[in-house]
């Protein structure tokens, strides 16, 4: 219904890329559950990305669990945040999002932001937990939110 909306009021409904940093967000002491990410996501557009980037080390549970919550899983052997890093840049500078919204607690994703900023899209970071809040992506982000509160 919002799309159809959003079409007839001339407006496109926003294209949301979501990349999650699992090793970062999906910490026994945070408590996340997958579908208040998307759902922090999902109320600012339309996905058209929804990333959980994880290190080999992630249980074959956790990414069945992703894959049902309508998540790709990117596994790496080497730093989650270097490819999720170009991966959510590559997104934005591509033109294939409106909005990039990053899950993580994790300040290493400022340039990405800030990069994405540049290019004329809008960006929303999600942080876990008050915990585990980043305030360097908050005050970068355009927009954000923290689960749990």
């Amino acid at each position: 219904m919002r799309g159809l909306l959003g079409r007839l009021s001339g407006r496109r409904e926003r294209r949301v890329g979501l990349f999650v940093d699992g090793p970062n967000v999906l910490r026994s002491e945070f408590d996340v559950d997958l579908d208040d990410v998307r759902a922090a996501a999902a109320d600012r557009g339309r996905i058209v990305v929804s990333r959980l980037y994880v290190d080999e080390h992630a249980t074959p549970g956790l990414i069945q669990a992703a894959e049902a919550h309508g998540f790709e899983v990117i596994t790496t052997s080497g730093d989650v945040d270097v490819k999720l890093g170009v991966d959510a840049t590559a997104a934005a500078v591509k033109g294939d999002v409106d909005l990039l919204a990053v899950a993580s607690r994790d300040m290493d994703f400022k340039p990405v932001l800030e990069t994405a900023a540049r290019r004329g899209v809008d960006t929303f970071a999600i942080a876990p937990g008050t915990y585990g809040r980043s305030d360097a992506l908050r005050s970068v982000a355009h927009d954000a939110v923290t689960l749990g509160e």
